[in-house]
């Protein structure tokens, strides 16, 4: 058993909701976490009457606190870490991304910003480029990613598949990904191959077919890129019974490139989250309002495309939950940052730093339906985020500055 006790904590981004502040917020906080999950939160002023549980003996500057009356067999040593009166947040959920790929896109990027607006295509570059990558080297590419992930503070997140588009490949990638997270979904449904260009219908019978099959024992989600160049909407509602029929969860991209029916499906089926949501009707919103589907914005996306950035104002005063996550991907969002997606967000779509770092840390937990991660009431895991600020807003107040210091992960340091 260990334990660390985080004190002199300047603010304190709980996400468990109080007298209105949906953060939760604390100020000259303590936390405890024991045994990898958050056991005692409150204020610094209380923090001695927790240590005081311990028996301490300090020999050569170090600190070795251990339970009383504990047996040699199971004695609990607690570290006590003073963080210097820095904030505190949830470790980052990411929600959406698509780390397991080979190649490159750069010069797709380079030509956006030249002028050439983005279309759906590009995905098929990337396939012929992961085909032909090795296990090892999308394997050191992902772990590459994740410590990525990790030193920005994130620590928990979502892989997807959906760039190999065979039945063998798809698996491999599920995987692959398995091996970094639980989080894992079959996107099978991401482009109709180039071989697949004449027979979509055949292509759509391999997705809910074979490679569904395949896919499942390394998947607890599945998606569909409903979407014009991608899915159409009969495609859609094909894929979405067979996902569900095989008792996978459903997740959606939908409304990236325009207006469509995408988000009014995701509602009728009650996908978990409806990710992009750039283009939407008031029918849109009040459908997600009205429901509790998530609707991911993924600001990157249009910081890589030059699309117009939704409103996550228009969503928030409508009731609609909105997470945040990356979309990293080598074709639209080219990044593993959730700080730039919460600077992003407060800019260019009318949110408030606080209600940033809430959809980028529960708002994703929402999103993957998960309870123990996004927030740091007594129980959940103990996965946090010391920054090297005096508060959360520094994090849009200071875009592109690296102020995540101390990252923790079940207790532990990252």
């Amino acid at each position: 058993m260990t334990a660390t006790l985080l004190t002199n904590i300047g603010e304190l981004t709980t996400n468990v909701a109080a007298d209105g502040d949906p953060c939760g917020t604390l100020h000259d906080a303590a936390l405890l976490m024991e045994d990898g999950r958050v056991a005692w939160v409150g204020p610094a002023s209380e923090a001695g009457d927790v240590s005081s549980r311990f028996a301490r003996s300090t020999t050569g500057g170090v600190t070795s606190v251990v339970e009383r009356g504990a047996q040699r067999r199971d004695e609990t040593p607690l570290e006590v870490v003073d963080v210097g009166g820095r904030a505190v947040i949830p470790g980052f959920v990411d929600s959406h991304t698509h780390l397991v790929f080979g190649g490159d896109r750069a010069d797709e990027f380079e030509s956006r910003m030249a002028g050439i607006p983005y279309v759906a295509g590009g995905i098929r570059r990337t396939v012929a480029a992961t085909r032909a990558a090795s296990d090892d080297e999308l394997r050191a590419r992902l772990l590459g990613f994740v410590a990525e992930l990790h030193a920005q503070g994130t620590t928990t997140f979502e892989v997807k598949t959906g760039y190999d588009l065979t039945v063998e490949g798809e698996a491999r990638l599920a995987r692959l990904a398995r091996e970094v997270t639980d989080e894992v979904t079959f996107l099978g449904a991401h482009v109709v191959p180039a071989e697949y260009a004449d027979d979509r219908d055949g292509y759509v019978d391999l997705v809910t077919g074979p490679m569904l099959e395949a896919v499942k024992p390394y998947a607890k989600w599945f998606d569909v890129f409903c979407e014009t160049g991608a899915f159409t909407p009969a495609e859609t509602h094909r894929i979405l019974l067979a996902g569900i029929g095989a008792d996978l969860l459903p997740r959606l991209h939908a409304n990236q490139l325009g207006y469509g029916e995408g988000v009014a499906i995701g509602v009728e089926y009650g996908v978990w989250s409806v990710d992009h949501c750039t283009y939407l009707s008031d029918d849109d919103v009040a459908a997600l309002a009205g429901s509790d589907t998530v609707a991911t914005l993924l600001p990157g996306v249009e910081f890589s495309t030059k699309h117009p950035y939704p409103s996550a104002r228009r969503l928030i005063d409508a009731g609609v939950t909105v997470a945040l996550a990356s979309d990293c991907n080598p074709g639209t969002s080219f990044t593993s940052s959730m700080p730039l997606m919460i600077a992003l967000a407060v800019r260019e779509m009318g949110m408030t730093p606080g209600e940033a770092v809430w959809a980028a840390t529960a708002g994703g937990a929402r999103a993957l339906n998960r309870t123990d991660v996004g927030q740091l009431g007594v129980g959940a895991r103990a996965d946090l985020v010391v920054l090297d600020a005096p508060t959360r807003v520094h994090l849009a107040y200071r875009p592109g500055v690296p102020l995540v210091r101390d990252v923790f992960k079940d207790g532990a340091p990252v």
